[in-house]
């Protein structure tokens, strides 16, 4: 049997002649632009494998994950700028450096005093890289949310931010705040939507907007603030009851598809369509998909 570490190897050599000339053409012509796009398909594949505990399935994932890494490293190589030994050794550094309470001499008996130690040591090296001249500029690095990607999904950047402002303290002392919170951005959007023309007003059903006056520029903007500042309390609720957002959304919407093509196909079994039942029909349908997901 072959070591992990020869294995590892034999995906350098491959990920290697597919790039060399003779290779894939695929491969050849590919650039860390033209990848990206293909590296978070990866990972939402990932999440789905681990949401429905497909081991088989996380397994193919997990190397397709992998050979992202790979591709990057490289393309890094032959442009001269790092190889994946040098992120192996910047990997292996900085899970050593990280855990000084494992590899040295730092206490850390609890998950949150773990990840403030955590915090600080990364805040550290955002502090030197700066110094240095290389990496964040200085005045971001000494912010707390140095390093908080603004390309990520907006709700896992919502709770990576107020992860790390509750880390220093700015957090509600308990969750009965949030619950108030939510309740004033409610009732602020509320006010806001009692501005909207007449003609631009919700419906009781049909497409939002369709065949509806444009609501204006500087109204439109402000409801987007509302409603951006209500998804963000609700991103700290579910942080403060150590729940991941993204994932319980996730959750939600697979549930929602899930009994919506169940109503689909009672319909579909009387040559009929959602647009060709009434609400009231329906609402007793989506009833009717809850139900038979409770029995036993």
């Amino acid at each position: 049997m072959s070591t992990t570490g020869e294995r590892f190897e034999k995906v350098v050599e491959i990920m290697a002649r597919l790039r060399a000339p003779g290779g894939c053409p695929w491969d050849r012509e590919q650039s860390f632009d033209s990848i990206k796009p293909y590296t978070l398909e990866e990972t939402y594949e990932v999440l789905e494998a681990i949401d429905n505990r497909d081991w088989p399935e996380l397994t193919g994932e997990l190397g397709d994950l992998l050979l992202q890494v790979r591709f990057y490293s490289q393309m890094a190589g032959e442009e001269g700028h790092f190889s994946v030994d040098d992120v192996l050794d910047r990997l292996a550094s900085k899970l050593v450096n990280r855990h000084p309470h494992v590899f040295g001499e730092v206490k850390a008996d609890t998950s949150a005093e773990v990840l403030r130690n955590w915090e600080a040591l990364k805040a550290e090296e955002k502090k030197k890289q700066a110094e240095a001249g290389a990496g964040t500029p200085q005045s971001d690095a000494q912010s707390v949310l140095a390093g908080v990607s603004s390309k990520m999904p907006a709700l896992l950047e919502a709770h990576k931010l107020s992860s790390r402002a509750a880390n220093v303290g700015f957090d509600w002392p308990e969750v009965e705040g949030l619950f108030a919170k939510l309740s004033e951005e409610t009732a602020e959007l509320r006010e806001e939507l009692k501005k909207l023309p007449e003609a631009a007003r919700p419906v009781e059903s049909g497409i939002a907007g369709s065949g509806r006056p444009q609501v204006p520029a500087a109204l439109r903007e402000r409801l987007e603030d509302e409603v951006g500042d209500l998804f963000f309390v609700l991103v700290n609720i579910a942080r403060y009851l150590s729940l991941d957002s993204e994932s319980a959304l996730r959750k939600t919407n697979r549930k929602f598809r899930r009994r919506f093509q169940w109503m689909e196909e009672q319909l579909r079994a009387s040559g009929r369509g959602p647009a060709q039942a009434s609400m009231g029909e329906l609402e007793q349908l989506w009833q009717q998909a809850k139900e038979q997901e409770q029995r036993p």
